[in-house]
């Protein structure tokens, strides 16, 4: 699989869609579909609780899921992006979406996680996501309200309210570092695996991508 970076100029598109249409989820059992159900989307309770354990621990994800610094040139609030941490059948902002293609098709029911990126490690990723949903099941995690209304239309003030994902990859790594009791179950993750890619992604691009000029900085302060 080819990977360009999630943004890799000003006016580019995003380079995620052709990844995170691969970040589907969903759970089976002896052939039948466990995620099909009466509920918001034809989802089942199952589902929603699965789906609410990857709100929960969706900025932790980000560590994982989106770990670059370009990640994030991509993730911006107010230009479409999946940024907010919430559940929506319809809403492009929302970071987990129910594809709706074929809206009777119970084999068809998942949930993706349109914040991922192709820079990820599908080694980390995968299971880190598959972890969280786990985690949301076995606590029955409450997605919270879906998020189907025009979030354009919202007042700053009730924007505000909505859970985002990290701004930064170094906030999704102190997130991570906060929030990673759950990838620990059944030695899935281990504290030290975790530990290593924490520090890793700090000193190898935290520091020296905060450390560097950007060419955007020369034009801005140059004549200053």
């Amino acid at each position: 699989m080819i990977r360009r970076p999630p943004r890799s100029t000003l006016s580019s598109s995003s380079a995620a869609s052709d990844v995170y249409k691969r970040q589907h989820q969903s759970i089976w059992k002896d052939g039948k579909p466990l995620f099909a159900g009466n509920e918001y989307a034809g989802l089942s309770k199952m589902a929603l609780h699965y789906i609410g354990g990857l709100i929960k621990h969706g900025q932790a994800l980000m560590g994982l899921c989106a770990p670059t610094s370009n990640s994030y040139k991509r993730l911006v609030p107010g230009f479409e992006a999946p940024t907010i941490l919430g559940l929506s059948a319809r809403n492009r902002t929302a970071a987990f979406r129910v594809p709706m293609y074929d809206p009777d098709n119970k084999a068809a029911k998942r949930v993706e996680f349109r914040s991922a990126d192709g820079t990820c490690n599908p080694y980390l990723a995968f299971p880190a996501m598959l972890m969280a949903g786990l985690d949301g099941i076995e606590n029955e995690i409450d997605p919270g309200d879906v998020l189907d209304e025009d979030l354009f239309s919202l007042p700053d003030e009730e924007q505000a309210k909505l859970k985002q994902v990290p701004n930064s990859i170094d906030g999704a790594l102190n997130a991570l570092e906060d929030d990673h009791e759950f990838l620990l179950k059944g030695d899935v993750f281990t504290s030290d695996l975790l530990e290593a890619w924490i520090s890793y992604k700090r000193e190898t691009e935290v520091d020296q991508v905060r450390t560097r000029p950007h060419p955007w900085e020369y034009y801005l302060t140059f004549n200053a």
